[in-house]
Formats: C-alpha cells, structure tokens, sequence
C-alpha cells in the first residue's frame, strides 16, 4: 500500500542519514545502468527500460512483468529502480503481509489516479508465490485492464505458483544468479564509494575470495557480510579486513579450495576416489569441502553421473539413473538445496556394489579399433533394404533371432579380425552377477571359438 506518514518520515530521515541505513540498502541502485549483472534484461526497449519510460511511447504500453530468480539476483532492487525513474504512481506491497483487501484498495486507487488525475500505477507485489489462487485471482481485473502495471517478484517457479490467466497477462523475466565478476565489480565498488564504505577499510585477495564463496551468487548477502567484517576490523582499529575478521564475523572458515586450480581437481579426485573405494563418509566429506567452496553444482553431478558408469556399471543398474535424476534436480533448483540431491546421490554410489567391468569392455574394444582390427561387417549382417543389395549377397543368409525357441542365432556376427574376442568380463558384484550368467549361457550358445 502506499506509505503512511511514518513510512514516509523514515524513509525521509534514511536520505538525510543513509548512514543508519544497512550496506544493502544504501548501495541499492539508483538507476537501471548502476543495477549488477541481469543485463540480458536490460537492453535498450526491454520491458524494464520501458516502465522506466525509456522507449514507452505510442499506443504500445509498457507490460506487465514477473521477475523469477534466486534471492539476492536483483528482483526487489529493479522494482526499487523503477520506482525512482519514472513519473508513476508506484505502490508497494508484500504477499507475506497483504490480502484480498489491501490489493482491491491499491486497485480502486489506481483508478482513481488514472481517472482524475491521468497518472498511471505500477504495483510491485513481492513473494506473489505465497497470494492464494483467490488472490491471485483479484489482481486480474486490474493487470488486464492496465489499472495498474504489475512487477510481481518470485522465488519460485511461477509455472507452479502463479496461475495461468495471470501469467499470460504478463512478460515473465528470469534472473540469473550473480557471477563472481558481477559481485567483485558490486564489492569493490561498496568500499570506495561514499554511500558505502567510503574507504575505510581495504580488502585482501584472500578475504575478497572467500566472501565471494559465501556470498554464492546473492549480492544481498555479500554485503551484509562486508558490512559485518568491516566494524569487526574497525572497532580492532584496524583499515583491512583480514580473513581471519571475516572467518569470525561470518562464523565459516575459508575452505582451501581455487575452483580454477589444484584443490578443484584434487579434491574432485579424492570424492570419486572415495565414492570408488565405498568409503561414504571420506566421500561426503569431500563433497561438503565442494559444496562449501562454492563448486559449481552441475560440475559435481557430472562427476558422479561418469562415477556411476566407470566404477558400478551392471554390479548396480540404479546407480546412473539416480546420479543423472540428480544432476536433473541440482539443474533446476541449485543451492542450498541441491547439496541434498548431491548428497543422495552420493550415498547411493558409494555404498553401490562396485564393477568396472563396463569401462574395461569398452577401452579393450576401442584398442582394437586404433590397432586396426576391424575389417568388413560379414555379409549376412549388412543391410539388405535398397535395390539390389540381394544381387551383392548382403543380408543374404541372415539368420533372425526371434524365430529361434530360445532367441538366439549361432552365426557370425564380429568381423573376422575380432571373431571370438570377448571384451565384457562381468564380475559377480551385486547385480552384476546375473549377467555374468547371461554371458556365459549366451557365449556357449553362440558357440564361439575363443582366440
């Protein structure tokens, strides 16, 4: 709703004193240029531009938006922005506070506005996820009508918490997480800028890296944090951070870890070792040292999901499909929660009955091939559906399977370089066992020769 004396008296005495005001806040943007990262979704003629009233002109309005994305990507801050640059009428609301009531009144006053005054209305509702279906349902009448220009902020996925007439009427814009680029640039920024930190305090490379891991994409907390570290280091009477100032304010210690150097593939190395030796508890240690340093989640799904291949195979069939289930999951939600998904899957292979029986069939099968044994595919295997293949005698005397009792044809079916050859050596680990069985029953059959 829109503000009240108080609510206007506070925000006045926060411009004449921003020092009162947390970090966050006093280095919000104040145009859509100082906004960090997100800048797919700020080019020129883009739905934000235009409801700032850069290009908004002619019969074409400026459109109703939903702004999805992570916390601390921006969402609050843009709605922030176009409150400050354009000449509407810009009322504020929270789906955690309002209901039905609160959003009719925003409503009958935005028509108000426009009816005697000619001033149009932007609302900016935050969390829209938590508004019930009826509540949903209320804003309709006025988005459709454009009685208001609606800027709805979502931390989650507004397929499944908005309703659909609602999410027509509307332009949906997804935010990315902030980058370690787009945050340094925001930190570095902060400490010299006058409504920030105004110099007062510096920050080494090794600090600066490890509040850009804790910060994990979330600008919000990467200056919540700042702002801690820099009165830990003042009240010491000291002008730069150290990290041992930020280790304590934050209460977590800077992991040893470089994303784009030895720790990244040492300790990539010692969780799928772990995993490979069926040590869970090694394994979970080394993910949390990942976790914690801020890996990249899909990088670690992707190790396991080759884990799952080259260290269990057949001895467990379950295992790639959980460990590629969680790189689908960690894809679509991320961290935090994500580290349960990785966490799962973790689990699940190192406890798997272990086999890599699949990785040493195909490496003995590819150094064939690089040796040069291949030679033609045998004639009755070749493909006999165009014109005249029967005249070359291909598929000719091709014997098929399905109309043998037991399934299965004793004829040629390798190259005559690699006849007899047996590249699979199933192990009898877990479920591995049973085609260890199928093998022999299906070689015997064959009637194979051994080289």
């Amino acid at each position: 709703m829109e503000p009240d004396l108080f609510t206007a008296a506070a925000e006045e005495r926060q411009e004449k004193d921003p020092a009162g005001s947390p970090l966050a806040v006093r280095m919000r943007p104040r145009t859509l240029d100082e906004v960090v990262g997100q800048q797919h979704l700020l080019k020129p003629g883009s739905p934000l531009r235009r409801l700032v009233g850069e290009g908004a002109r002619g019969p074409a309005g400026p459109s109703s938006v939903i702004l999805w994305g992570p916390p601390g990507t921006g969402k609050t801050t843009l709605a922030h922005v176009v409150s400050k640059a354009t000449d509407k009428r810009f009322v504020e609301l929270s789906a955690i506070t309002a209901g039905v009531k609160e959003v009719r009144a925003v409503i009958d006053g935005a028509r108000r506005a426009v009816g005697g005054f000619g001033k149009e209305t932007v609302l900016f509702l935050d969390e829209i996820h938590r508004f019930s279906k009826a509540q949903q349902d209320s804003l309709l009448p006025a988005v459709e009508n454009r009685w208001v220009t609606l800027i709805a902020a979502t931390t989650e996925n507004p397929y499944f918490s908005v309703i659909s007439p609602l999410l027509s009427r509307s332009l949906l814009l997804t935010l990315e997480p902030l980058t370690d680029d787009d945050l340094r640039g925001l930190v570095r920024r902060t400490l010299a800028d006058d409504r920030g930190l105004k110099g007062a305090v510096t920050l080494p490379e090794d600090t600066e890296g490890h509040l850009l891991r804790i910060a994990g994409g979330d600008a919000r907390r990467a200056l919540t944090a700042l702002e801690a570290a820099a009165g830990a280091a003042l009240d010491k009477d000291e002008t730069e951070i150290a990290l041992a100032t930020l280790e304590e304010t934050v209460d977590r210690a800077a992991v040893k870890y470089d994303r784009d150097g030895d720790q990244h593939y040492d300790v990539a190395s010692a969780l799928i070792k772990s995993i490979r030796g069926s040590d869970v508890d090694a394994a979970l240690h080394y993910l949390a040292r990942m976790i914690e340093a801020g890996e990249d989640p899909r990088f670690i799904a992707r190790r396991l999901m080759i884990s799952a291949s080259e260290d269990i195979g057949l001895a467990d069939p379950n295992a790639l499909p959980i460990a590629v289930a969680a790189a689908q999951a960690v894809a679509m939600i991320g961290f935090p929660e994500a580290a349960l998904t990785l966490s799962h899957a973790t689990i699940a292979l190192a406890l798997a009955p272990k086999s890599n029986a699949a990785t040493t069939a195909i490496g003995a099968a590819l150094d064939d091939v690089r040796k040069g044994l291949a030679g033609p595919v045998p004639p009755h295997l070749r493909d006999g559906h165009y014109k005249g293949a029967a005249k070359l005698g291909h598929a000719q005397g091709y014997v098929y399977p399905h109309d043998l009792p037991e399934g299965i044809a004793a004829q040629q079916y390798a190259p005559d370089a690699v006849t007899g050859r047996e590249y699979y050596t199933p192990t009898r680990h877990g479920a591995e066992a049973r085609y260890a069985d199928a093998v022999d029953w299906t070689r015997k059959h064959l009637g194979r020769k051994r080289t």
